[in-house]
This record gives C-alpha cells, sequence and structure tokens, in this order.
C-alpha cells in the first residue's frame, strides 16, 4: 500500500477544514450532523475523523484556523486592517463561511462552558497582538496618546464584532470603507 505524504495529509486537512467551515456556517454547529459534514467534504466518516477526532474537536480546528489568519493579520498590520480584508471578501463563499463560524463560536462562548474554556486561549491571542500593534504604532507617534491602549482595543474589538454581525445579517458591505476610514482615525493622533 503506497504511503501519502505529510503534504497530502496536509493539503486533505485543509479541505476537510474549508467544507466543514461551510457546513457549519450554514447549518450551525448542532446542524452540522455527520452525514451534512460528509456531504460536504465529499468523505466518508471515517475519512473525516482520521484528521480530527470528533466534530467538536473539528470546529475547534475550523475556528482556531480563522483565529490564527487573524491574530496574523492583526500583528502586521493592525485590526482595521482585519476589518478592510473582511468588506474586501464580503461576497465570497469563504467569507460568508467565516462569518458563520464567527457567529456559532459566539454562541458556542455562551452556551458551552467547556467550549468556552478552551476557546480563552484562541481569544487572548487576538486581544494580545492587538494590543501589541496599538503599542508598536504608540511608540511610532502614530496613535493618539491621550486614551489608553486597553480602551484603544476595547472599541476596535467593538467596532470588529459590530461589522461581523452587520455583514452576517446580510447588510450591505459596499458603503461601510468610510466607517472604518473613521474607526481608523478615531484611534490616530490628530
Amino acid at each position: 500500500m503506497p504511503r501519502v505524504s505529510q503534504d497530502q495529509l496536509d493539503a486533505r486537512r485543509q479541505e476537510i477544514l474549508a467544507a466543514a467551515r461551510a457546513c457549519f456556517a450554514r447549518h450551525g454547529y448542532e446542524g452540522a450532523t455527520v452525514r451534512r459534514l460528509e456531504e460536504a467534504t465529499g468523505l466518508s466518516r471515517g475519512a473525516i475523523f482520521h484528521h480530527f477526532r470528533d466534530k467538536d474537536s473539528l470546529f475547534l480546528a475550523v475556528a482556531e484556523d480563522d483565529a490564527a489568519a487573524m491574530v496574523e493579520t492583526v500583528a502586521r498590520n493592525g485590526l482595521v486592517q482585519v476589518m478592510r480584508d473582511l468588506l474586501a471578501r464580503a461576497v465570497s463563499p469563504d467569507t460568508t463561511g467565516w462569518l458563520g463560524s464567527q457567529l456559532e463560536v459566539s454562541r458556542r462562548l455562551r452556551t458551552d462552558p467547556a467550549f468556552a474554556k478552551r476557546w480563552a486561549e484562541r481569544s487572548a491571542a487576538i486581544a494580545e497582538a492587538t494590543r501589541e500593534r496599538l503599542a508598536r504604532q504608540r511608540e511610532a507617534g502614530v496613535l493618539r496618546d491621550d486614551v489608553p491602549i486597553d480602551v484603544l482595543a476595547r472599541f476596535l474589538e467593538l467596532a470588529y464584532d459590530g461589522l461581523v454581525l452587520h455583514l452576517a445579517m446580510g447588510r450591505p458591505a459596499g458603503d461601510l470603507g468610510p466607517v472604518l476610514d473613521l474607526v481608523e482615525e478615531a484611534v490616530r493622533r490628530s
């Protein structure tokens, strides 16, 4: 029997994550049954759960994958850039799936204490990346210095959460560029 390379395993894992993201977004966590996950991925349950222990692990992997990408963008370009990227891709099916995953994470944080405990580390990484970026911006003289960094970070997080909700509700995205300009101007030095 031929051996499967690590690259092939990684590629299959990414395919499963992408299909599962869309399935969770469309049906929610409970509605994304194993049968629906099989249909979405085109794989058997054995093939899916060869890569992930169970449905909960699969959902957490989708959410962690999204969070890791967000941390990278925040660290490089800030949380407003994450919002701009989200707007630029607002009509993409991948973005729709990502939004659905974000809403499902929010729901599970409220209703599933074990999930909330596991998710706390990911949430902390995003918050820390945001604070570190703001601190670097302040040191560079770009960021306003009359408001504590923690307050600025919360302001940006609220703007982000509002954008996610706005887009998830299917509201138009085309006119939000100037709104994000205003958010960015609010944290910059005059």
